[in-house]
């Protein structure tokens, strides 16, 4: 049987602040790797945009710098590995200091939606679900982020593969199975040596963001980690 390896959290130099690799050195990488498809989850925050006029830019001006690493990876591909577009989530509440990976965005949900860095989780969770998009907490148990009411997620990314933090993986899948949350995996990649890490081992290609959705709903696929048994 034929297995589609898909890397689920993904950083390009040209949008997030703390990736350190342009999208399409980090392309080429997951191809020789023999990744089959990349979701891109560029962070959507305040901070994205430290090197801009941010109160002066519209929020179209917003999304198009938020895309530019997307659109890279996409012309990196070439057709050679399916690239599809998802988000890092973090709100400007003070009070919730977590990232939420979420998948099945368009370009349209997100040059319709405004005010999404004002809202809080309760709120963004009302509007992903009525169109159809999936929340997965990134890292719940990383320092620095706090526990999340699960009624307000779809699950939470239980290994994370960046080596610069600890992300208490173990914890996380504990808890994400007590609350019976969907789990993912992914490589959180920012700079060289971050590629390949983590992943979903799926059985059916994942060439667009409605398959990628309909195969996570499904919960038939199989978490993939490079370096540790889990």
């Amino acid at each position: 049987m034929a297995e589609f390896l898909t890397e689920m959290h993904f950083h390009t130099a040209e949008t997030s602040n703390c990736g350190k690799l342009p999208a399409n050195e980090s392309v080429k990488k997951y191809i020789k790797l023999g990744y089959k498809t990349i979701v891109v989850t560029d962070h959507l925050s305040t901070h994205t945009y430290f090197k801009y006029d941010y109160k002066n830019l519209s929020w179209n001006e917003k999304i198009d710098v938020f895309l530019k690493g997307y659109k890279e990876a996409l012309k990196a591909a070439n057709g050679q590995i399916n690239i599809l577009l998802g988000m890092e989530l973090r709100f400007d509440d003070d009070s919730d200091p977590n990232d939420y990976l979420v998948y099945g965005i368009s370009e349209k949900f997100l040059r319709e939606n405004k005010d999404l860095l004002d809202m809080n989780i309760k709120q963004f969770s009302k509007l992903a679900h009525k169109n159809n998009l999936l929340i997965f907490q990134a890292h719940p148990f990383r320092f620095g982020m706090k526990v999340t009411n699960p009624k307000y997620l779809d699950g939470v990314e239980i290994f994370n593969g960046n080596p610069r933090h600890n992300s208490n993986n173990d914890i996380t899948r504990m808890w994400a199975e007590k609350y019976k949350l969907k789990f993912i995996a992914g490589s959180d990649h920012h700079e060289n040596g971050d590629e390949g890490n983590a992943g979903i081992i799926f059985e059916n290609k994942i060439a667009s963001n409605d398959i990628l959705l309909r195969e996570l709903n499904s919960q038939s696929y199989k978490i993939y980690t490079k370096n540790t048994e889990f």
